[in-house]
């Protein structure tokens, strides 16, 4: 695609003469009481207290590892890089004052519902952690904790403190995600007013800069654990834990990360595509007005739900995911270092870290190559922004292979392995190989420039069922090519660690499971660029509303136009990266679960025999599970769209003026509607999530008790995460691949083709759009997030099993 010399140089004509109506929902900016207070202190003061807190980490670090000291300097680094990232989006104007005030509105909205939404998240958190508490206190010990003196109270009060610690880091990692975002989207407006090129670097560094904190967040909120763990445990030192035990005791912070990453990302989307739906119901089809006219009472809802559900539910989420990919990684080096009694194992537990630390460096290097706008006597046409977007994602990968070359030499060589590094180096070009694929595919199942969408498209000529049809089977057959690429990178990865030289002490090879953990980082170790992209989708959509809202001229909508629609791809690729990570996490964190069973029970545990009925039963429940949970979180959106729907109908008929611009809609109203339902309509599917493989785990253990079988409720519950996660990943392509063909086929129909807008192609396509949104933007995201939930579950409660 490429654009015009008008879109490049911002001739954009006279502004249009109709009269302007903005919603009056202004308020007080919402700011956290943490960075209250901080912003209380005096300057000097608080710059005493920074030091003094680098100085206390970097001592803490230095009694730890050198390793330590190294991914505590990259990820300070990069902390100072994202403010000035901060500082150069904030510099940008903001446009005229109608921009501001549509801007302002949409950030109360948003910052307002935040609050809400992590004020009830952090109560359940609390309720979880003190559950966690109890049953820590009363579960049983392993030989490891006994020799080591670790008793049953320090075990529990450290697992409750790392479950809270992480539930923050993920709270604080979605709202960085949310507060740049709600600030970004005027400035991206206004540069549209100028240059397409400008308006392009805007929304690619504002998700930057978020990107880049999340994973800053969830690399130095494990290394500082680590650390102190380590320093006040003595580990290492006579009759203390081994540092091969150690990142077990880390297990709490990514179920805290995963818990509040569920809720946030069902909330949020609940929110956002219950305000989508009905805005687009009743406002394309009914009414037939633009996508984010002024007229529509639901616009301003729709515009929030773009922050909270896909800004902050998608900062949470992938905080959770290098959280869970970081800690299961550790584990299972620190139990390959101790099977093969390498001498120093501390380079196999902290190689996930230096892996993302080197993330943060070259995702750096992938934004900054996205230049800015080009000389204003270059007239030749600006090149498609998703061709930008993917030089900036080939440069972070390049970067990224060589870093993982220079990581594996320094941190995996060993004198039992000389040539083992390489096996694994190789192993991390698989995940890195996996997860540029993964964006291909998705891309090219979602993309309009692609056949399957415009295949879809033309459905759409031939009435709205025709359309469905389309959409259905081509989510279905997206199924098939992801499946492939992660058996083979698993399957490549196993053998590549199987045969890297690396043996216990009968032997045998066992290097195959740690392989798999290298190529989980390989894939995402250009993670924060991923993260990237995927904020610059839910920025440039705003960007469009604010644009649309504020009546600016066409060639400024055809600017944000074109930015929403790569947005949506961006979106939809992310998507698909984040299940290919989760498929690859959860496949660790379950042979995690293998190895603390088989410690707790001091028996082997390495296989589940499906052909055991109770195990086969447990198998079931988890695939029922994952289809369950999909409805549930469908039909919240249902729900909650039907109210919406009724409201704006409502303001139509109620208030006729609204469409000759007479009167005001009241924008609050929808708002005020979807943020209420949204967090009562989370509950439901969050807590099945959370209590099922609990109950599954009880009942079986009950049951084996009585019939003298005692690890079957351990059994039954590795089968149960074992067919979740199998059913949760097939069932999450599916859904996210055919919500974005949807929506981009709509969005193709948009820009001309098959009778443009206005047509019956394009109502068929607004159906198809509406039957997708809540698939690509609430149950699809929230299906990644539950299956390494539920693996994380299934570790941190494997003693109640037994």
């Amino acid at each position: 695609m490429m654009m015009g010399d008008d879109m490049e140089s911002g001739n954009l004509g006279p502004y249009q003469d109709r009269p302007r109506t903005f919603p009056n929902l202004g308020s007080k900016p919402y700011t956290p009481l943490i960075f209250r207070v901080l912003m209380r202190i005096n300057g000097r003061a608080l710059l005493v207290l920074l030091l003094l807190g680098f100085g206390t980490i970097f001592y803490i670090g230095a009694r730890t590892s050198p390793v330590i000291v190294f991914v505590f300097t990259i990820c300070i680094f990069i902390l100072f890089f994202s403010m000035y990232l901060t500082k150069w989006v904030l510099a940008k104007d903001e446009g005229p004052p109608e921009m501001v005030e549509i801007s302002d509105a949409i950030r109360d909205g948003a910052e307002g519902y935040f609050r809400t939404q992590y004020g009830t998240i952090s109560k359940m958190a609390l309720l979880l952690a003190l559950l966690i508490l109890s049953i820590y206190l009363f579960r049983r010990t392993t030989p490891q904790q006994e020799s080591s003196g670790l008793g049953r109270t320090t075990s529990a009060c450290i697992t409750v403190a790392a479950f809270l610690l992480g539930a923050l880091c993920s709270g604080i990692a979605g709202y960085v995600g949310m507060w740049v975002s709600v600030r970004a989207n005027v400035r991206v407006s206004s540069a549209a007013r100028r240059s397409a090129r400008e308006a392009l670097q805007i929304a690619v560094r504002a998700g930057g800069f978020s990107a880049l904190v999340v994973v800053g967040m969830a690399v130095m909120g494990i290394a500082i654990l680590y650390a102190t763990f380590y320093v006040w445990l003595g580990v290492d030192s006579p009759g203390s834990m081994k540092v091969t035990d150690l990142p077990l005791l880390l297990v709490g912070y990514g179920f805290g990360a995963s818990f509040v990453a569920l809720f946030a990302q069902l909330g949020g989307g609940i929110y956002t595509k219950a305000a989508d739906v009905g805005a687009d119901l009743v406002g394309k089809v009914e009414q037939g007005i633009p996508e984010d006219d002024p007229r529509n009472p639901a616009v301003i809802a729709d515009l929030v739900g773009d922050n909270v559900g896909d800004c902050a539910a998608r900062g949470a989420d992938l905080f959770e995911s290098i959280s869970a990919e970081i800690i299961s990684a550790m584990i299972l080096g620190g139990t390959m270092a101790q099977q093969c009694k390498i001498e120093d194992p501390s380079g196999f537990i902290l190689f996930p870290l230096v892996v993302h630390s080197f993330d943060l460096v070259v995702s750096s290097i992938g934004m900054l190559s996205i230049r800015g706008t080009r000389d204003a006597s270059v007239k030749s046409p600006m090149e498609d922004p998703m061709a930008v977007l993917q030089k900036g994602y080939t440069v972070a990968i390049f970067f990224a292979v060589l870093a993982f070359g220079v990581s594996t030499r320094w941190m995996l060589h060993t004198e039992q392995a000389p040539s083992a590094w390489f096996n694994f180096a190789l192993c991390g070009l698989v995940g890195i190989i996996t997860a540029y694929l993964f964006v291909w595919i998705t891309q090219y199942y979602t993309d309009y420039k692609h056949e399957p969408v415009r295949t879809l498209a033309l459905a759409s000529s031939t009435g709205h069922g025709t359309n469905i049809i389309a959409g259905v089977s081509l989510g279905l057959e997206s199924t098939a090519l992801p499946v492939i690429v992660i058996s083979i990178s698993i399957i490549s990865a196993y053998w590549l660690g199987h045969t890297s030289g690396l043996v216990d002490e009968g032997g045998n090879p066992t290097g195959g499971l740690f392989g798999t953990a290298v190529a989980t980082m390989g894939m995402l170790s250009t993670a924060a660029y991923v993260l990237t992209m995927d904020m610059f989708g839910p920025i440039a959509d705003n960007a469009g509303g604010i644009v649309e809202m504020s009546q600016q001229p066409e060639s400024v909508r055809e600017i944000t136009d074109v930015l929403d629609a790569v947005g949506n791809t961006t979106k939809a690729t992310t998507k698909g990266f984040a299940v290919g990570s989760a498929a690859l996490a959860s496949f660790l964190l379950f042979s995690a679960y293998m190895d603390e069973v088989a410690a707790f029970s001091r028996e082997n545990f390495k296989q589940v025999d499906i052909a055991i009925p109770e195990v086969f039963i447990g198998g079931l429940l988890g695939s029922m599970l994952i289809f369950l949970f999909s409805a549930w979180a469908c039909s919240a959106v249902g729900r909650t769209a039907q109210e919406v729907v009724n409201e704006v109908r409502r303001q139509f008929i109620e208030r006729p003026g609204i469409m000759e611009y007479k009167e005001k809609p009241d924008y609050g109203r929808c708002v005020a509607i979807v943020a209420s339902a949204s967090l009562r309509e989370m509950i439901k599917p969050g807590a099945l999530a959370i209590v099922s493989p609990m109950v599954v785990g009880l009942v079986f253990r009950i049951l084996g008790y009585y019939t003298g079988h005692p690890l079957l409720g351990a059994k039954v519950v590795a089968a149960f995460l074992m067919f979740a996660t199998v059913s949760g990943i097939l069932m999450a392509l599916f859904l996210n691949t055919a919500g974005g063909a949807w929506d981009n086929a709509k969005k193709y129909i948009e820009t001309g083709a098959l009778g443009g807008k206005g047509s019956d192609s394009h109502k068929a396509a607004v159906t198809g759009d509406t039957v997708g949104d809540p698939f690509k933007d609430t149950a699809g995201p929230s299906l990644h997030v539950l299956i390494k939930l539920l693996a994380t579950i299934t570790l941190v409660m494997a003693p109640v099993f037994l």
